[in-house]
């Protein structure tokens, strides 16, 4: 099994333009619908899968890419911000590869997450 304590660290801080390096990724077929920044680089959702950039290192030149196709997601759950002092929302996935949680800032829109999740997943 995959480890993935550092996916559990994963935090979506915006949405973004999805990045125009992106398309030499994707496989033919595949089209990126939404976007978001993270703390060192980016989050591309697709129309197949879910892929994060970890920009590493001092300088940031050195990338991990993680990819996570819909198809390997058994159950998902999301959680939406709390009113007062609960500024964040959380998606939790349980794959193949084991326990995925991804927390949200303020301002990410954690429904239009579920809605991409379900037509990725349930189609």
């Amino acid at each position: 099994m995959a480890d993935t304590n550092a996916i559990l660290e994963w935090v979506l801080v915006s949405e973004c333009p999805i990045p125009n390096d992106v398309t030499e990724l994707l496989v033919e077929g595949e089209v990126a619908v939404a976007a978001y920044k993270t703390f060192r680089d980016s989050a591309i959702f697709t129309n197949k899968r879910l892929i994060v950039r970890d920009a590493q290192g001092l300088t940031g030149k050195k990338v991990e890419v993680y990819s996570l196709p819909y198809s390997v997601i058994n159950m998902w759950s999301s959680e939406n911000a709390g009113r007062l002092l609960d500024f964040t929302s959380e998606l939790e996935m349980w794959t193949r590869a084991g326990h995925i949680k991804i927390k949200l800032q303020k301002g990410v829109d954690i429904r239009k997450l579920d809605r991409l999740l379900a037509n990725a997943v349930l189609k």
